[in-house]
């Protein structure tokens, strides 16, 4: 069963709001079983616009990926993060390699 995977880029203008977000994250990732992949970290824009974060979390499956996204807790969370940041996050499932 492929596995599904959030993929994320934002850009944070205020640090110090955005942290209570990313630590309220570890628990409800850990809830749904997510695994960071990618989490900032250097990076190369070759083509099109970026933004300064690129975040890629991975899933047990599509479904549990869109569950987490969909949780109560993640939903309250979103709220925490906007007013710092903007983001743009899809809910992917991934390839299946057999």
């Amino acid at each position: 069963m492929p596995k599904g995977y959030w993929i994320g880029r934002v850009d944070v203008h205020n640090e110090d709001g955005y942290k209570p977000y990313v630590a309220a994250n570890a628990d409800i990732f850990k809830k749904y079983g997510a695994r960071p992949i990618v989490r900032g970290g250097r990076f190369t824009a070759v083509e099109g616009a970026s933004r300064g974060r690129n975040v890629v979390i991975e899933f047990k499956d599509y479904e549990t990926a869109l569950a987490c996204y969909n949780s109560p807790e993640y939903q309250a969370n979103i709220k925490v993060r906007q007013p710092h940041s903007i983001a743009e996050l899809i809910v992917i499932e991934g390839h299946d390699v057999a």
